[in-house]
């Protein structure tokens, strides 16, 4: 991601959030996108409270989604066939459910963090339709299958596309993108 962005003209500093160095600099508004699960929750508020000018707003954000029965079944069982060890392999609790969980944690390390005011949460519904190819596409770049090798990922590549011709080709995908934020106290 770094690359890609620097290709595209935008300045990329890597570091881990915690351990940044903002030399000095300060910001508006600290924003994280799909990314704070990676991050502790206090300790990251922590250093953004430190970077954030008075007012400033930390805001947090993921989107959640549920496909359809069959493809989410294909995928299940593609990754318990590939990765009978991992955590997704057995997990029966929903997107939401799990996100509702990641979500509470992020408010409460930002609460925690004293920095803060009270952390509002906020969620948007939005729909995409996917083809088949786009979804395979998609699919690599989340989660556990961003590590598999070649071979696994195809085999469970198959399985889901084999589900989506099943649906016709391609179907509709339900998101809501949830949100913390919360303003520099």
């Amino acid at each position: 991601m770094a690359a890609f962005a620097r290709d595209t003209g935008v300045d990329v500093e890597v570091a881990k959030f915690e351990d940044w160095d903002s030399a000095g600099r300060t910001f508006d508004a600290v924003v994280a996108g799909q990314a704070w699960h990676w991050v502790d929750p206090v300790a990251g508020a922590v250093k953004a409270a430190g970077v954030l000018r008075p007012g400033g707003l930390l805001a947090v954000f993921a989107h959640v989604f549920q496909p359809p029965a069959p493809v989410a079944d294909a995928l299940a069982a593609g990754i318990r066939r590939v990765l009978p060890d991992s955590p997704f392999a057995g997990e029966s609790r929903t997107a939401a459910e799990l996100y509702d969980v990641m979500f509470a944690k992020f408010a409460d390390g930002i609460r925690d963090s004293g920095g803060f005011g009270a952390p509002e949460r906020w969620s948007f519904a939005w729909e995409r339709t996917y083809t088949r190819d786009e979804w395979l596409d998609l699919l690599p770049t989340t989660g556990g299958l961003t590590r598999l090798p070649p071979d696994a990922l195809a085999d469970v590549l198959a399985g889901v596309g084999a589900a989506i011709d099943a649906l016709g080709g391609g179907f509709t995908l339900s998101y809501t993108t949830l949100a913390v934020a919360a303003s520099k106290a």
